[in-house]
């Protein structure tokens, strides 16, 4: 399939073939309330996945215990409390590396078929190689994570990095900075599928590679935290005009090399599947103008495209290598074979929505990742949000985006085996509040039913998706917002050693799939 051109797609747009509502409100198309009766599993093609999904850092804790070596994460938290919101860190987490059993036990009681979650490399590989040692404490415990999934009938789906990359090979030479980050990504994902490939059907190479290369490379929010000094404080050096774009390079070449080695060396007897996941928001043009659509199709650009316009064509989009230059790197002709058709399914992860606008850029601004796309974002239009806000400040509810991204993918990338493998909504952290005022999260229930009801209507309009995972399973570290948040459809309660309670969406999530 040919790659669509703005004027093609712009057609698409104006003719109503990609809905785009300008006005941000609901419509006639939109559910109006939840009803158990008329959207639950049966509303889903048979054999349809439901599962929910974690990371190792955000979830595992036992940061110190039985070998693991560090992460950037580890490092991250420590070095610098005061980029997460509330000081905290990983360190225990929600304790899953000792209360594994026990949240399995949730998600069979909930119904559930699958379980994404992530291996934590320095886990694995404590020194980052494999010259360091292969750590077999380490080994153990995802196996026995994925043989208590597997007994109780739920399928592992396993992330290969999750971002937290070893602190050994951030110190050795910065990490997915440089190019010999390949080799060593490849080696070790080569350790995962010969340790865990009999079992493990399904492998993610990495998990948002734009938030990896934007959050630590360009807004200095995540670890390493780098980005320009001019455009932001308590960075911790970096340049936002060139180290995203040769993040994401580095991230690409890495996933295509794992996925190389796992189809030559292992897809054929261990007859598993490989693929990434991704990132987008969807973007509503802030006015009809035709410019301001070019926006939000670049927007898209610059967030999706980055990633699967390489590995769905090989080579990054034209807007990027129009407006970007000779800061982004070119692929070799061998690479950009590589990439091409490098997946056998595609993750994909939906969240918000956010109004695009054109904005030229003066001659005076310097260079970065974060204007280069020439479209101003934000979540109002005249005052009036794209939607509801959830905790997060970048969360704003608007369900109807995930059909139109679908129908986006479907249309621009040939309608790729998708798996929507994160989705969901934050809430604040009132631990003040009695526990069962905790436990009831009705904007979560609403969240869920009106993305999985927009899903189902995706799919009958032919998009090609195969599972959801919700996010998450249980409230967890959540990154620079730290515990100030809850995503969880289970609570987790930090003050007395991790206990899990159901909140009202995993009931809601129980009758759901039970139906």
């Amino acid at each position: 399939m040919a790659s669509y051109s703005y004027n093609r797609l712009l057609l698409l747009l104006l003719s109503g073939l990609l809905v785009i509502n300008i006005s941000g409100a609901e419509d006639a198309f939109s559910p109006k309330s939840y009803d158990s009766a008329t959207l639950n599993r049966s509303s889903f093609p048979s054999g349809f996945l439901f599962g929910t999904a974690s990371s190792s850092y955000q979830y595992e804790g036992a940061a110190n215990v039985d070998g693991r070596g560090p992460s950037m994460w580890d490092i991250y938290t420590h070095r610098y409390p005061e980029k997460i919101a509330d000081g905290s860190n990983g360190d225990i987490a929600c304790d899953s590396y000792h209360k594994y059993k026990e949240d399995v036990a949730i998600m069979k009681e909930m119904g559930l078929d699958a379980y994404r979650f992530s291996i934590s490399w320095s886990r694995i590989l404590p020194k980052g190689k494999i010259s360091g040692g292969v750590n077999k404490k380490g080994v153990e415990y995802y196996n026995n994570l994925i043989n208590e999934l597997l007994a109780h009938g739920i399928q592992p789906y396993v992330t290969l990095f999750h971002w937290d990359l070893p602190r050994a090979l951030e110190d050795e030479y910065g990490g997915f900075l440089s190019p010999r980050i390949v080799d060593d990504f490849r080696d070790y994902v080569g350790v995962c599928f010969k340790e865990f490939g009999d079992r493990v059907k399904h492998w993610i190479t990495l998990n948002e590679p734009f938030i990896f290369s934007t959050g630590g490379y360009a807004q200095g929010m995540s670890a390493p935290g780098r980005c320009s000094e001019w455009q932001l404080l308590n960075c911790t050096g970096g340049n936002s005009a060139t180290e995203p774009y040769l993040v994401a390079h580095y991230e690409l070449l890495a996933h295509a090399a794992a996925v190389k080695l796992y189809k030559e060396k292992y897809q054929a007897s261990q007859k598993g599947k490989i693929g990434i996941t991704l990132v987008s928001h969807w973007f509503e043009a802030y006015s009809n103008a035709t410019h301001n659509r070019n926006a939000a199709l670049r927007a898209l650009d610059f967030m999706l495209g980055w990633f699967l316009d390489p590995i769905v064509y090989g080579n990054y989009p034209h807007s990027m290598r129009s407006l970007v230059g000779a800061r982004l790197p070119k692929f070799t002709k061998e690479q950009s074979a590589m990439l091409k058709g490098s997946f056998d399914f595609l993750g994909l992860n939906y969240y918000t929505t956010n109004y695009a606008r054109y904005v030229r850029q003066s001659n005076s601004v310097n260079a970065s990742y974060l204007t280069d796309a020439h479209a101003n974002l934000s979540t109002e239009r005249h005052g009036i949000p794209i939607g509801p806000q959830a905790a997060s400040s970048w969360l704003f509810v608007y369900p109807k985006g995930i059909w139109n991204l679908l129908q986006y993918v479907k249309y621009k990338y040939g309608n790729p085996l998708i798996y929507i493998t994160e989705n969901g909504i934050s809430e604040f952290n009132n631990s003040t509040l009695p526990l069962e005022q905790q436990l009831a999260d009705p904007m979560r229930i609403d969240y869920y039913y009106r993305h999985l009801w927009y899903l189902q209507r995706a799919i009958k309009d032919g998009s090609n998706v195969k599972g959801y995972f919700a996010w998450s399973l249980l409230d967890n570290f959540e990154w620079n917002s730290g515990y100030t948040v809850r995503f969880g459809i289970n609570y987790v309660d930090y003050k007395n050693g991790q206990k899990r309670y159901p909140k009202s969406s995993s009931l809601w999530f129980r009758s759901f799939l039970k139906k």
